[in-house]
């Protein structure tokens, strides 16, 4: 079940999407338990997940609160942000993409296995040998997680992350490389989907911009680009103003 929009008049701005601002939708509904937040400004638990939200990235006051939540100084993971206040420095901007999944075929992996806290070692050691993304000790609770072993050893997984209102992320897609060619990530991705759609909710994802290789088989898939992204890491300003 998508979030519904009005369709606006021809003097009416278009009303946001929940997927314009996915980081804030799960932050303030259904990860609420993970947050941290001041005001306008949330981010995850430092163990679950680096990313930070805001209410409204044009709102200088919520920029305000960032500060106040991070601390001075500090870098933080500020994903979907064109433009920030002046003194916060850029330190590194991650060009991505945002897909949606409508028309993706789910259907269940029977040799995938849920992943959870007692995996979390081999999974950190995956995420380390592949690089999907971010992820961190807690983030396996965030959601549902499979893998596919080979002999006892985890060489597959996907999992679920943001989840605003209608809608579910699979994330942290990866395989081992002595196991590419297999399709294990096609075959997990659609099991994640499945589990999705169960809830009647619609898979979306990211990926780099530059990981043409990911987005042609997201695209063979059924998924559909609606957005280009960022995922900058920025600096907290050291003083006020």
């Amino acid at each position: 079940m998508s979030t519904a929009l009005d369709t606006p008049g021809p003097h009416t701005p278009a009303l946001p999407h929940v997927l314009d601002n996915p980081a804030w939708a799960s932050l303030t509904g259904a990860h609420a338990r993970f947050a941290e937040r001041v005001g306008r400004a949330a981010r995850y638990q430092a163990d679950v997940s680096p990313f930070i939200a805001l209410a409204d990235a044009l709102d200088p006051g919520a920029w305000d609160d960032l500060a106040v939540l991070a601390g001075p100084g500090a870098e933080v993971v500020v994903p979907g942000v064109a433009t920030r206040p002046p003194g916060w420095e850029l330190s590194r901007g991650i060009a991505g993409v945002q897909l949606t999944g409508e028309d993706v075929t789910a259907e269940a992996a029977p040799e995938a296995v849920v992943l959870g806290p007692a995996d979390v070692p081999e999974i950190l050691d995956l995420i380390a040998l592949t690089e999907p993304g971010p992820f961190l000790p807690r983030t396996v609770e965030l959601g549902r997680y499979l893998g596919i072993r080979h002999d006892g050893r985890l060489v597959a997984m996907a999992g679920e992350r943001l989840r605003p209102p209608g809608w579910t992320e699979i994330s942290a897609v990866c395989t081992h490389p002595a196991h590419r060619g297999r399709g294990l990530a096609t075959r997990l991705i659609r099991a994640v989907a499945a589990g999705i759609r169960e809830r009647g909710e619609v898979p979306f994802l990211h990926t780099g911009a530059a990981n043409t290789g990911a987005i042609r088989l997201y695209e063979s898939m059924g998924f559909t680009l609606r957005r280009r992204t960022t995922f900058d890491l920025v600096r907290v300003p050291e003083g006020p103003g």
